[in-house]
C-alpha cells in the first residue's frame, strides 16, 4: 500500500482554535486518503528541521500532503515546509515554495497585484509607504504573515485624520501582537470568495460565495475577523453566514470576479488549491483582499462546501491534489 503522509502543524497543548483545525483537517483528509486505498501518516511539522528529514526519510512517503499553517507559531514560516520538501525532491500538494512565501506575505502580495493591475484595496506600510489611492478614513491593522484573521477584532479597526495616525496605529498592533502589521482601507461592501482546484483539465474554478453580515449594528466594521471565524456563541459567530446561492443580477460580477481569480492563480503560480478572497464597493467595484494558497480543508470550511456546490466528493478532490502533486 502506498503510503502517504500528512504534513501538519505542531499543535500544543495551548493551542488556539484555529491551530487545532489544523488536526481537524488532517483527521478528513487521512479519511479520505483511506478512501481512495492509500495508507496514512500523521506527522507534525517541528522547528527542528534535522528532526523533520529523519522521520521524512525513514517514512519514505509516496507523497506528502502539506497541511502546514504555521511554524513556532508563526505564519511567517510557512513557506519552510514546502521549501523542505523541494530539497528533499519528495512530492508534495498545493502550491509550491515560492507561491507559499509570496501570498503569505500580504503587502508584497497586493505590491504584486497592484503592479499587475489588479485592484486591491490601499495600504500603509510600516516603514511609512503608502500603496494606492484612497479617500477612506477607516482603516483596518493586520499582521502581515498571519493568516485564519488572527490578530483581527474590532480593536483592530481604526479611524484616521492624519497619516500620522496609521503609522502609531502600525506601530501598536505590531507591540501587542508581536508581529510585523500593515494598514489596509476598509471597503465598505459586500464580500466573495473564489476556489480554485487543480484538475486532469486545467484549472477549475469552484463556485463562488458570498459572507453575509447579519443584523450588524450601525457602525460596526463587517469584516471576517477571529470571532466570525472560530469563537462559537459571539455575536461575530452568530451572524456571519455563508452562501453559495448567487442571484440572476450578479451574474456579470461574478463572471469578473471568477476572471480575477484565475489571472491570480496565473500570476502567483499557484498550484494544486487556492481561495481569492474579495471585497465589492457599493459601486460594485471589486477589489482582492487576499489570496490563499492551500486553504483550509475543514469538512464545514468554504472550500469544503464549494467542492459540494460543484458535485465534487471531498475524497475525488483529495484525489485530484494527489495528481496534481505527481506531475
Amino acid at each position: 500500500m502506498r503510503k502517504i503522509v500528512i504534513l501538519h502543524t505542531d499543535v500544543t497543548v495551548d493551542a488556539s482554535e484555529d491551530e487545532l483545525d489544523c488536526l481537524k483537517q488532517a483527521e478528513t483528509v487521512s479519511a479520505a486518503l483511506q478512501k481512495l486505498g492509500y495508507g496514512t501518516i500523521l506527522m507534525p511539522f517541528v522547528l527542528d528541521l534535522g528532526k523533520n528529514i529523519e522521520a521524512l526519510r525513514q517514512a519514505s512517503p509516496y507523497v506528502v500532503f502539506n497541511l502546514v499553517e504555521t511554524l513556532a507559531g508563526k505564519g511567517s514560516l510557512i513557506y519552510l515546509a514546502p521549501a523542505l520538501l523541494d530539497l528533499l525532491n519528495i512530492p508534495y500538494t498545493g502550491c509550491r515554495t515560492d507561491a507559499v512565501y509570496l501570498t503569505s506575505n500580504k503587502p508584497m502580495a497586493k505590491k504584486m497585484m497592484h503592479d499587475a493591475g489588479i485592484a486591491t484595496p490601499a495600504w500603509f506600510t510600516g516603514e511609512g509607504g503608502s500603496f494606492g489611492s484612497t479617500t477612506a478614513d477607516t482603516f483596518i491593522i493586520k499582521p502581515c504573515w498571519e493568516d485564519a484573521s488572527v490578530g483581527l477584532d474590532e480593536n483592530s479597526v481604526i479611524k484616521i485624520n492624519h497619516s500620522s495616525d496609521i503609522i502609531n496605529a502600525i506601530h501598536n498592533g505590531r507591540q501587542k501582537l508581536g508581529v510585523s502589521c500593515f494598514a489596509e482601507a476598509y471597503i465598505d461592501g459586500r464580500e466573495f470568495n473564489i476556489a480554485l482546484l487543480a484538475s486532469q483539465s486545467g484549472v477549475q474554478l469552484l463556485p463562488p460565495a458570498e459572507m453575509l453580515f447579519l443584523d450588524y449594528p450601525k457602525g460596526k466594521v463587517k469584516m471576517l475577523d477571529y470571532r466570525s471565524k472560530w469563537i462559537e456563541d459571539s455575536f461575530e459567530y452568530d451572524h456571519t453566514r455563508r452562501t453559495l446561492d448567487m442571484a440572476a443580477k450578479d451574474a456579470a460580477l461574478i463572471d469578473c470576479l471568477r476572471d480575477i481569480a484565475l489571472r491570480c492563480w496565473n500570476i502567483f503560480g499557484l498550484r494544486g488549491y487556492a481561495r481569492v478572497d474579495f471585497r465589492v464597493d457599493q459601486q460594485g467595484n471589486p477589489f482582492v483582499l487576499e489570496i490563499n494558497a492551500n486553504p483550509c480543508l475543514s469538512p464545514d470550511a468554504g472550500f469544503a462546501a464549494a467542492l459540494e456546490q460543484a458535485s465534487i466528493s471531498y475524497h475525488e478532490a483529495i484525489g485530484l491534489l494527489i495528481d496534481d502533486a505527481l506531475k
